[in-house]
């Protein structure tokens, strides 16, 4: 499991460009065959990625988390962006397609990962946050999850945010975690920016072409900087920092928030005029 320890916004500023992706960014999500995790000091939030192929993939605690199992003290939510999957959760099934989600409480302790087929294997993007309580497990298909339609075509940024683990769809401690899909010809996902002192923020880009790219704009509003972000890549946002991309065509994105609430709209709207 690697690493990412917390930045301060005075030095974040002072970042090259090599330095910004060494912190923030997540390069590779999914590799075949193994479970990459990233664990971050910000709000302790873990993301990565599951692609089991020919074999099955058990989700270990590591010394990182100084616990007997992954879940002991932690909640996930998972959605499957590859081809068919499952995941057993202490010897019970879940069978994700794409887009499916899966909200996975505190305390259980055996996770295992599968691909249906190895020639098309799942794809299972993991978030995890520190969990005080346990919840039940809830399988989450993209039509049960909660649509919100946001922005025009006018605006560049027509959208559906689907919120997948939320207080409206299920319970959970502190994670909140959900995606949004972009309308052909519309490329921002969020205009003006805003930040959220209270919560974190993971976006992980997908959906998007070999040569495509999303430009993700992070840092403090009047400092702002950018990350280039190919497909399946994931950019590490603290509570600080402005979360904002334009792509280069329409793309998907799913988000992973943790920290204090699990109040979807409390933001804090940056106005254009103090944008930099």
């Amino acid at each position: 499991m690697e690493i990412r320890y917390s930045a301060h916004p005075n030095d974040a500023k002072h970042y090259t460009t090599e330095e910004l992706r060494k912190e923030f960014l997540i390069p590779q999500v999914f590799i075949p065959g193994e479970i990459k995790l990233v664990y971050s000091h910000v709000d302790r939030m873990i993301a990565g990625g599951a692609t089991p192929v020919d074999k099955p993939l058990k989700l270990e605690a590591g010394k990182e988390i100084g616990a007997d199992y992954f879940l002991a003290r932690r909640e996930m939510g998972i959605i499957n962006i590859g081809g068919k999957g499952k995941v057993k959760l202490d010897g019970e099934e879940y069978v994700l397609e794409a887009r499916d989600g899966l909200y996975v409480g505190m305390g259980i302790k055996d996770v295992i990962f599968e691909s249906e087929n190895p020639d098309n294997p799942a794809k299972f993007y993991i978030n995890s946050a520190p969990a005080h309580t346990s919840y039940p497990t809830v399988k989450i298909e993209i039509s049960k999850a909660n649509p919100r339609h946001l922005g025009s075509l006018a605006q560049s940024n027509e959208r559906t945010i689907y919120q997948y683990v939320h207080p409206a769809v299920c319970k959970s401690c502190q994670l909140v975690m959900g995606l949004t899909i972009l309308e052909p010809n519309n490329v921002w996902n969020t205009m003006p920016c805003h930040t959220h002192e209270r919560r974190m923020e993971v976006y992980m880009y997908f959906g998007m072409g070999e040569n495509d790219r999303v430009i993700h704009f992070m840092g403090e509003p009047s400092e702002t900087r950018h990350i280039v972000v190919k497909n399946e890549q994931a950019v590490i946002s603290p509570s600080w920092s402005i979360h904002s991309g334009v792509g280069t065509s329409n793309y998907t994105f799913i988000w992973g928030m943790a920290g204090e609430n699990q109040t979807f709209d409390d933001m804090d709207t940056v106005s254009m005029d103090d944008f930099r």
